[in-house]
């Protein structure tokens, strides 16, 4: 009897820890993409340690940039 109820008791918590999650979510998208300003961060870190050149820091700081321009247009 103890087992039985052990285990009924495992299932009923199961069952309300993953609705909780389910519901909890809300159906939304996360966005999990990094800001601008994080990516420059890197951007120049990878610069300061040679990673990319100082023409393809630039080249790529621009183009982040223009980037930006476009989804805040999109929106």
């Amino acid at each position: 009897m103890k087992k039985a109820f052990s285990v009924l008791l495992v299932i009923v918590l199961t069952t309300s820890m993953v609705s909780c999650m389910a519901i909890g979510t809300g159906g939304k998208k996360i966005n999990n993409k990094p800001t601008l300003g994080q990516e420059l961060i890197d951007l120049r870190k990878a610069k300061d340690e040679g990673a990319v050149t100082p023409k393809e820091y630039e080249e790529l700081k621009d183009k982040l940039k223009k980037s930006l321009l476009v989804s805040v247009r999109e929106e």
